[in-house]
């Protein structure tokens, strides 16, 4: 069978399928992926596959079947293991090499070496990763199968793997995927972007199941799967005891627990709302950006992120500073520094927002990040930083390292819009500023989830965090996770320390944190047993053929992936040969990957000379450009603009017509121009949303102006609202509770989307004690036609 790019050079791929186990305990996931591979070329094969990873995963096992032969990959020094896979090569040995890109940790190449004619191999992976929790509590996993090419400034140095991207309905192999849920507390739902089958419970109380996809699997996204468990917002602690064949001391060879905390403040403390700080949106302006957001969507990215830069800016409190930046190859910015949030600012920067497309070419974020960080901060403002970008961008690591070196300055969230979105990027800008990450993908809208950011935003920012630990006498605690800078209520967050020194399993333990919020001292306390957590190391599952547990000790790989991260940012800013033989020792002493090492197979059984050169196959990843075939046109992910789509359709139009692909293929062309666009002046412009029309309306104080606009948004007429409006009330307060009417009446569901700019006006309405509040909200409910009491207004 013949696929993608490669079927007019009429080549094969050998990388045929896919078979993913997950297995997820509370709030850890544990990753086993087979890939299987068949050479049906009449030469040995060099298969190369490019595939994305969590950012924060923990890779800890790379096996390979071949026949009879069962081969478990070593850690190794990654030059080390490049030059003992080139010589196997050459020595006609079977070869098997797993590294990670030296530019971004969410990528990583599998090479195959020696794939003998009519052979097959298995190659198992296994990688764990905790579970990012969403702000409604959902536990979110994403299994990364769309990988979009990262753009690559001209003349910089590329990664060290390479990406070849073919449309979703031309990728070669197929993908099946199972898995299991449990936990303490009962496993309430499940919820993907993806057909599933039915939740099967295996236990009474509901705290193990079961479930997989409901079909062969399309490769038109990413597998992303909601786990909710019934009190997820409950501090943990668990631990798990260290492996016996370890050495004593070694991260491996001591305890290690994993900590949840989950901040409380008081009520009165979270309503001392950030009102003063400063906001400053960076806005992704790059060509992908003017993609659909999903198949047959009419909404683009940018469309998107321009309805979502309104809601926000309406919904910012009086009194703080605001300004917006927007990149692509060059970067642009509304003011040339942060202004105070007023109703002339308001309306300059939201003409500008309007007027914002997709024409500023690649996505180089680092430059503009960095004139960003090089603003001087303004006194008792502190800053919120709020980026939106699709992810294809190369330097990943670049960008964190800048966001966290400024972390102590500001807070960052980030947002990462379509399918493919760098995890990397978007948890790592988030995790190392101290703010809080977003997916937007499929047909999920991008304003309820940027609106919850906006809250955690607005909670008070804390300061001098410490941990005191309360153990038995002679055991201590030593944290292998970076300093908590940072804390924000209703979000996780994750710390690892090493136990050193002999307990009794009968006793507890006791973490305090401690730390300033808005000058008021807070102290959160967690009692925790110091008994090895069951079920974690010992029961984690076993593969299709029964015989191999899947990885053990995943607290323990996941603290040591923490501490070399850590190292490895060390290393990038100092550069010292110490720290990497640091990373070294504990990358192969934990098995986990790292930016130095490499997994390495060696089959050394009926080794013999290749004659003749290898045939190299690079097996295509899915690159989510536009559904319905337009991937297939966009080859050249660099075309930027719509008569360079036209002109490139009109010559593969040409081409189809005379090739044996005939009528399917121009299918395929015809949908691709549907889900596109013929071009600007074909294209029909949706109309606007009701909710963000009624939005763009309000002023900046919080108030709306009685006018026609406001009459067309409530779907009146003027004369109908002056004449209905009470007598001695002010044209302004009417209108505002027209409005706040309208919004409780006709979008509840929506209300998280706009409640913050609806308590701003209902704060504008009482600091202008108007008169006759009750018989105004009367007269409204009338007038529109609802049912809303005034005290649901908040007046």
């Amino acid at each position: 069978m013949m696929f993608g790019l490669l079927t007019f050079e009429k080549d094969s791929v050998p990388l045929k399928s896919i078979e993913v186990q997950l297995e997820v305990k509370d709030h850890v996931a544990t990753v086993a992926s087979t890939l299987n591979y068949e050479n049906k070329e009449d030469k040995s094969v060099e298969a190369v596959f490019v595939f994305p990873m969590p950012g924060d995963a923990a890779v800890c096992h790379f096996s390979a079947q071949v026949g009879q032969t069962h081969v478990v990959a070593e850690v190794k020094d990654k030059q080390q293991a490049r030059e003992e896979y080139d010589n196997g090569l050459s020595s006609g040995q079977q070869v098997f090499i797993l590294e990670e890109s030296d530019e971004t940790p969410d990528i990583f190449a599998l090479s195959v070496g020696n794939l003998h004619p009519g052979e097959s191999a298995s190659i198992r992976l296994e990688y764990i990763t905790e579970l990012a929790v969403e702000a409604d509590d959902g536990l979110r996993f994403c299994l990364p199968v769309v990988l979009n090419p990262r753009y690559q400034p001209q003349g910089s140095e590329g990664p060290s793997v390479q990406v070849t991207s073919v449309p979703a309905f031309m990728v070669p192999y197929s993908l099946s995927f199972s898995a299991r849920v449990s936990s303490p507390r009962p496993v309430s739902k499940v919820e993907s972007n993806s057909s599933l089958e039915p939740l099967q419970y295996l236990s009474a109380d509901q705290t193990q199941a079961t479930f997989k996809l409901a079909e062969e699997y399309k490769f038109d996204r990413d597998v992303e799967l909601l786990i909710y468990y019934k009190d997820a917002q409950q501090p943990t602690a668990v631990l798990e005891a260290g492996e016996a064949s370890a050495e004593p001391g070694s991260v491996m060879g001591d305890p290690v627990v994993m900590v949840s905390l989950y901040p409380e403040y008081s009520e009165s403390l979270m309503s001392k709302c950030n009102s003063s700080g400063e906001f400053v949106f960076l806005l992704d302006r790059s060509a992908s950006m003017d993609f659909p957001l999903y198949c047959g969507s009419h909404e683009s990215r940018i469309a998107s992120a321009r309805d979502t830069l309104l809601l926000l800016l309406k919904s910012l409190p009086n009194g703080c500073y605001f300004n917006i930046y927007s990149f692509g190859d060059s970067y642009e910015h509304v003011f040339p520094k942060s202004v105070k949030y007023s109703q002339k600012n308001l309306k300059r920067a939201l003409k500008k927002v309007e007027e914002m497309n997709c024409n500023l070419g690649g996505t180089q974020i680092l430059e503009p990040l960095q004139h960003i960080y090089g603003q001087p901060c303004i006194p008792d403002k502190p800053r919120q930083l709020f980026i939106f970008t699709d992810g294809e961008v190369c330097c990943t690591k670049s960008v964190v390292d800048e966001v966290k070196k400024n972390s102590e300055f500001h807070r960052c969230f980030s947002f990462g819009i379509g399918e493919g979105a760098s995890s990397e990027l978007i948890y790592g800008m988030a995790r190392e500023g101290g703010g809080h990450a977003q997916f937007i993908i499929g047909k999920e809208r991008m304003q309820p989830k940027v609106m919850q950011s906006l809250r955690f935003a607005l909670q008070p920012r804390v300061a001098d965090v410490s941990l005191s630990w309360d153990l038995p006498e002679g055991v201590s605690a030593t944290l292998l996770s970076p300093p908590i800078r940072t804390l924000l209520q209703g979000q996780r967050s994750l710390i690892y320390a090493q136990l050193t020194g002999e307990c009794s399993e009968a006793t507890d333990g006791c973490l305090t944190v401690n730390f300033t919020a808005a000058g008021h001292q807070c102290q959160n306390q967690l009692h925790f047993s110091l008994r090895p957590a069951e079920g974690i190391t010992h029961e984690a599952g076993f593969d299709q053929k029964g015989d191999r547990p899947l990885t053990c000790l995943p607290i323990h790989r996941l603290a040591a992936r923490t501490l070399i991260r850590s190292l490895e940012w060390e290393h990038r800013q100092n550069g010292q040969e110490a720290e990497v033989k640091k990373i070294l020792e504990l990358s192969i002493q934990s098995c986990i990957s790292s930016v130095f090492t490499a997994f390495l197979a060696v089959n050394r059984c009926n080794g013999k000379a290749v004659e003749g050169p290898l045939i190299y196959r690079e097996n295509p990843t899915y690159m989510p450009i536009l559904r319905g075939g337009l991937e297939f046109l966009m080859f050249d992910y660099l075309c930027r603009e719509r008569n360079v789509f036209r002109r490139i359709y009109s010559s593969l139009r040409k081409r189809a017509s005379a090739s044996k692909l005939g009528k399917s293929f121009k299918k395929k062309l015809v949908s691709a121009m549907s889900c596109f666009g013929k071009g600007d002046s074909e294209t029909r412009k949706p109309a606007r949303d009701p909710l963000l029309e009624l939005v763009s309306l309000q002023n900046a104080s919080g108030c709306w102006l009685l006018d026609p606009c406001l009459a067309a948004a409530l779907q009146k007429n003027t004369q109908e609202l002056e004449e209905t409006k009470p007598k001695s009330v002010k044209k302004e307060v009417w209108a505002t509770i027209l409005a706040l009417i309208w919004l409780h009446g006709f979008k509840v569901e929506e209300k998280d989307e706009w409640d913050l700019l609806a308590a701003k006006a209902a704060s504008w309405l009482r600091a202008k004690k108007a008169v006759c509040l009750r018989a105004c909200v009367e007269a409204g409910n009338v007038l529109l036609g609802c049912n809303v009491q005034t005290d649901a207004l908040g007046l």
